[in-house]
């Protein structure tokens, strides 16, 4: 697949960075901080540290530097900007896409038909005139007006506005392949389309209202973390609260030194408070989303993506999900004394006339794997016999020879008829290909059976790597077919699958999810059909392919615009990513508060309790510095992480022992150093400057 080309986003590009710039700035309202109450509180500093600067400059009440307040108050400042500019950067993404995708969306003429088989008289209008329940013709060159299903005709697609991909794909009427999006291309011949839905309802519509909305509604792990990280800062505000009485005793006991500042408890509170994941908890969400774009999926919600990281059950769909949705012929087998060439030649012409996939794949192996020169049907001189359910044949009638093929049982019975008879080789063969899953189509030319036509549900190539690679992450597999289950059997160990529900109706299949779901499983389904909808609906993660219904669509959290079932793996990989990416940034930020202890307690009571000198390990400057120092270095480590957050941590397919082992280690550990040497940093250099 081509890198899709609205995704060609990059955060370091200056324009970029002057757009999420402006955009944090924006973001400095109190409506929009109270989203996030761990922000919110380093907001309210920033506000109440600037007052008392303006106070000590018009009218000084306390002994404390303005330059010190008026630094500390800035500092607090950018901890807010930079946390709004981590968020601006990730919701450019999905801005960048969305202008894109506008760009694509495009006001083109359409021809409307009043009858689906009078193609020559149409009526011209613009796209946007259209409703649902029109008919359309598209011929090559045009674009498509409007979402639509393929009434009739058959006709190569460029979709690459939409999905990237430079390759057309085929859309013709019935079976799967018959959903095509408003603004894509015909590249060759016509199709009659149905529109199904109004303009401003188009799925490229939603698609920009969707990456346009990368601020979304917040998921359940995270209005649980966010619960953590309020109830935290909540303590940390009432110690800090404590702290002034604590410290105005002291002073008035010992006689010595100051009480605390304003500022200082300020800077106290919003080093202690989990600030670094505060301000990133959103970029990595939105991250996440921008991940699947960028996978040419997309979520319809950031509640989607995040349980795809805790899926255990994955429900397949058979037809057009495991398997490429029409049976497929792939071997002839002659009956006794007849050449496998004969057969061949026979069974393309049986199917010259016939349109459906099946009839068509017959006739491309007899050219492709038995050699057998094309035939034109306009030059043959015979009357085509179409198939009906009737009969269950098809064929052709040239003078007095009738080739014809069908299923088994209405050839044996039509070569009986003209006084012929079914060799008993051939029926070995016919309930071989049935216990395997397959579907035998016998040829007979006149009174005399050729030999059989295996055709088969051929498998999607990859889907079963795919599903070891499910099952090693501890996703089990389970195929949903109408099929028996001997077919369905046959089909499910072919593919590599679980476990399978054989002659499901679409009740099956939600009773299916429903009592998974009662089982504590998280479940995710991919499908693309109508009967899919229901469980689609009640699935924790539905993934429609983008070549599927209207009503499958409706009902899904997510889009595969590659209509590739196996992309399965990288929802989840993604999910797991964004919910490990919060947790090590989680742990990070708890980490960090230690070394904050050593440097801003010992400043801020060492004039009161000159003891608690011997927990500045550190050997920083001076109060000033040490509480600069901190205030600076929890301002800039969440800048640091931005990149982090964005990138998302490495996935791996670990045990969840193995993943908290190494991320404590990691960001646990990690989160406990770098503090040291970062703050000591800052204090070298503003010593270094003269600025302390």
């Amino acid at each position: 697949m081509n890198a899709h080309p609205t995704l060609a986003y990059h955060a370091s590009d200056p324009a970029n960075l002057w757009r999420a710039t402006v955009s944090a700035f924006s973001k400095l309202t109190p409506r929009y901080q109270l989203k996030n109450p761990v922000m919110f509180c380093v907001y309210i500093g920033s506000i109440l540290t600037t007052l008392i600067y303006v106070q000590q400059l018009v009218h000084p009440t306390s002994s404390e530097a303005p330059w010190f307040i008026i630094t500390t108050s800035v500092w607090l400042w950018f901890t807010v900007l930079f946390a709004n500019f981590a968020e601006s950067i990730a919701e450019g993404r999905g801005k960048a896409q969305a202008e894109s995708l506008k760009a694509s969306r495009r006001d083109t003429k359409a021809k409307k038909l009043s009858s689906p088989t009078n193609l020559t008289q149409y009526k011209e209008m613009a796209s946007t005139e259209l409703r649902m329940g029109d008919l359309v013709l598209v011929r090559a060159g045009d674009f498509i007006p409007g979402d639509g299903q393929v009434i009739s005709g058959v006709a190569s697609v460029d979709e690459s506005a939409i999905t990237g991909e430079s390759a057309p794909v085929i859309r013709e009427s019935g079976g799967d392949h018959d959903s095509v999006t408003g603004g894509t291309r015909l590249v060759s011949d016509w199709l009659v389309i149905r529109i199904t839905a109004n303009p401003g309802e188009m799925f490229i519509d939603k698609m920009i209202h969707l990456v346009e909305g990368a601020t979304r509604q917040r998921t359940p792990n995270e209005i649980a973390l966010g619960i953590l990280l309020a109830a935290m800062t909540i303590i940390f505000l009432i110690v800090t609260m404590t702290l002034w009485p604590f410290s105005a005793f002291g002073v008035e006991k010992s006689g010595a030194g100051a009480v605390v500042s304003v500022t200082v408890l300020v800077s106290l509170l919003v080093c202690l408070a989990p600030t670094t994941i505060g301000g990133l908890i959103s970029a990595i969400g939105i991250a996440g989303m921008n991940r699947l774009m960028k996978a040419n999926i997309i979520a319809m919600s950031g509640r989607a993506v995040e349980a795809s990281g805790d899926v255990n059950i994955l429900l397949l769909d058979k037809t057009g999900t495991i398997t490429y949705g029409n049976r497929q012929a792939v071997i002839f087998i002659p009956a006794d004394g007849i050449s496998v060439t004969d057969l061949a030649k026979a069974a393309e012409l049986s199917s010259l006339a016939d349109e459906t996939p099946e009839g068509k794949s017959i006739v491309a192996l007899a050219h492709e794997k038995y050699g057998i020169t094309p035939t034109d049907g306009t030059k043959l001189g015979g009357e085509f016999i179409p198939f009906s359910a009737e009969t269950r044949m098809s064929g052709v009638k040239i003078g007095t020879r009738q080739v014809m093929k069908g299923a088994g049982d209405a050839i044996e019975q039509h070569v009986k008829s003209l006084g012929g008879m079914m060799p008993p080789s051939l029926k070995a063969s016919v309930e071989q290909i049935a216990r395997t899953g397959g579907t035998p189509l016998l040829v007979a030319d006149g009174h005399t059976v050729l030999g059989v036509v295996h055709l088969k549900d051929v498998i999607k190539s990859g889907i079963k790597e795919r599903l070891e690679s499910l099952r090693r992450m501890g996703i089990k597999s389970i195929m949903i077919t109408g099929d028996n289950p001997l077919t369905a059997s046959a089909i499910a160990a072919e593919a590599g699958v679980d476990d399978f529900l054989a002659e499901a109706k679409p009740q099956d299949k939600l009773a299916l999810i429903r009592e998974k779901q009662r089982g504590g499983e998280m479940v995710a389904m991919v499908g693309d059909g109508t009967n899919d909808a229901p469980a689609l609906a009640q699935s924790d993660v539905a993934v429609c392919m983008n070549s599927g219904t209207q009503a499958a669509k409706e009902a899904a959290n997510m889009i595969d615009l590659d209509s590739d079932p196996t992309k399965l793996i990288e929802i989840v990989e993604i999910g797991k990513q964004l919910l490990m990416t919060r947790g090590a940034l989680t742990t990070f930020s708890i980490a960090n508060d230690v070394a904050k202890y050593f440097a801003i307690i010992p400043a801020a009571f060492a004039s009161t309790y000159p003891m608690l000198m011997v927990f500045n390990i550190m050997h920083l400057t001076s109060p000033m510095s040490a509480i600069l120092s901190a205030v600076i270095f929890n301002a800039l480590i969440i800048v640091f992480l931005i990149p982090l957050s964005l990138r998302g941590v490495e996935y791996r397919p670990d045990s969840a022992d193995a993943l908290l082992a190494r991320h404590s280690l990691v960001y646990g550990l990690g989160g406990i150093i770098v503090p040291f040497i970062g703050i000591k940093a800052i204090d070298w250099l503003l010593t270094l400057g003269g600025l302390v």
